[in-house]
């Protein structure tokens, strides 16, 4: 199946999206994030086509209470694993597929994909068609705006010339470029300097398709300043895990719905019945779950007391699906 060619996206489902962050972003990070945001594009952590087709697929691919646009992002350099891989999560109802071609890891590297991918753009179109193929959802690539040496801005306008060629209508563009020789990813994150203006090259010279541009959007100020200058929308990533509050300011800020009426306290209500409903007698659960609420409350009053109860061993066994009412009576004494 191929429809995709001849189904218009609309460009506002990427206005706000939530990156995909290893070990951070599982279905317990999205189900607390979907609390905060009706309308906010949620991304899976990465996962890679052998994980897919040879491990534990519903704990892969599980999704807990998420529903929204959520994307699977997947690490892979096969068209055929990655076409199988699709099809194996579709029962799973994500509503987009995305193509790892960012991630400066080591370990990525060694299995010849993520940022080393941009070095081999004829592949990256050969998988993208592979998933296409598989799929009418979208099919979707992240990337960074160069490699190592190669980061003039022909380097990655060609890079997605090519890739578009193969369907690609959605880029998420992280704006800094991949140094695979002597840094680490968190470094990766940091010293490459943020070059925001190749997004908006790149919207200018492919008008047709939905640029959406990833590094610092840490407020929703910056994002309404960038999407105003003319990107399709904007990818936030440490900022909204580590402040989640953010989160519910998203729908009204940013896609011009009513103001949010959600409290703190009921956001925690809401997630203590996720908790009672799927991770009873599951303490591995409920600590998966606390550690993603761990910011929840920053910059409040009370905010380290809140914060300590959640890890607090003897607490999280007494407690169970319970945690997060006890750790707000702790820190707010209601």
């Amino acid at each position: 199946m191929d429809s995709n060619t001849t189904k218009p996206l609309d460009p506002a489902g990427w206005r706000f999206t939530v990156a995909p962050m290893l070990d951070w972003t599982d279905a317990w990070c999205r189900a607390f994030h979907r609390i905060l945001t009706r309308r906010a594009r949620l991304y899976s952590e990465m996962v890679t086509t052998g994980a897919v087709l040879y491990g534990r697929r519903d704990e892969l691919l599980g999704r807990i209470a998420d529903a929204g646009p959520t994307a699977l992002q997947l690490g892979g350099s096969d068209p055929e694993a990655l076409a199988r891989s699709v099809e194996a999560a579709e029962p799973y109802g994500y509503d987009e597929y995305n193509l790892n071609c960012g991630c400066p890891s080591e370990r990525v590297q060694k299995g010849a994909f993520g940022a080393c991918l941009m070095l081999e753009a004829p592949l990256v179109a050969e998988c993208v068609r592979a998933m296409r193929s598989a799929t009418q959802k979208p099919v979707t690539v992240k990337h960074r705006i160069g490699v190592d040496e190669r980061s003039d801005y022909g380097f990655v306008r060609d890079f997605v010339g090519t890739v578009r060629e193969a369907g690609c209508r959605v880029f998420i563009v992280h704006a800094r470029a991949a140094w695979l020789k002597g840094l680490s990813p968190k470094e990766n994150r940091e010293i490459p300097p943020l070059m925001r203006e190749r997004a908006f090259q790149l919207k200018r010279e492919f008008p047709d398709l939905v640029v959406v541009v990833n590094g610092e959007v840490s407020d929703l100020a910056t994002a309404r300043e960038l999407i105003e200058g003319g990107l399709d929308g904007v990818m936030s990533g440490r900022a909204a895990y580590q402040n989640p509050w953010m989160l519910s300011g998203v729908d009204e800020a940013l896609f011009g719905e009513a103001p949010s009426i959600l409290t703190r306290r009921e956001a925690v209500s809401a997630m203590t019945e996720l908790l009672r409903r799927c991770a009873e007698g599951n303490l591995h659960a409920v600590r998966a779950a606390a550690r993603h609420v761990n910011g929840l409350m920053q910059g409040l009053p009370g905010a380290r007391a809140w914060r300590r109860a959640l890890c607090d061993p003897k607490l999280v066994e007494s407690a169970g699906p319970e945690l997060l009412e006890r750790a707000w009576s702790i820190a707010f004494g209601d």
